[in-house]
């Protein structure tokens, strides 16, 4: 499977994901939780809960549809391949180091979810990192 190939793969997990953030309100319940919250503190949660999966869908955009793009060397891939790495990779460490494990240890359904996102984001930060390696050389 070529660099490509996976880029496109990784785009459509990410359009995937990002639309996925329509349903996580009603899924994590948080119209119940977010109401112990102030106004300002609510809204700035769910801002920022859609700039987040606005993201996802723009970046799995340009991986699905701009792969070639991303992986021609010019003045702009390294520099947005850099970014798109740094953030996954900091992803990564969150997904392994932020989240308390008591959230997901004994829970078989959220431990599998522990391992299909670590899985996950590590076969993002390997594709872009392989795509960055391609346009530096």
């Amino acid at each position: 499977m070529t660099l490509h190939t996976h880029l496109q793969i990784v785009g459509v997990l990410l359009l995937a994901l990002g639309s996925g953030h329509v349903f996580f309100g009603r899924y994590f319940g948080w119209n119940e939780e977010l109401t112990s919250l102030s106004l300002l503190t609510r809204q700035v949660f769910i801002v920022h809960s859609f700039f987040i999966a606005l993201i996802l869908v723009l970046l799995g955009i340009c991986s699905v549809f701009y792969a070639d793009t991303l992986l021609t060397p010019n003045a702009l891939s390294p520099v947005l391949l850099t970014g798109i790495v740094v953030f996954w990779i900091c992803r990564l460490l969150v997904q392994l180091f932020v989240y308390d494990s008591r959230i997901w240890r004994g829970r078989r359904f959220y431990t599998a979810m522990h391992v299909v996102f670590s899985l996950m984001w590590t076969y993002f930060v390997a594709t872009y990192g392989a795509a960055l390696l391609t346009v530096w050389q």
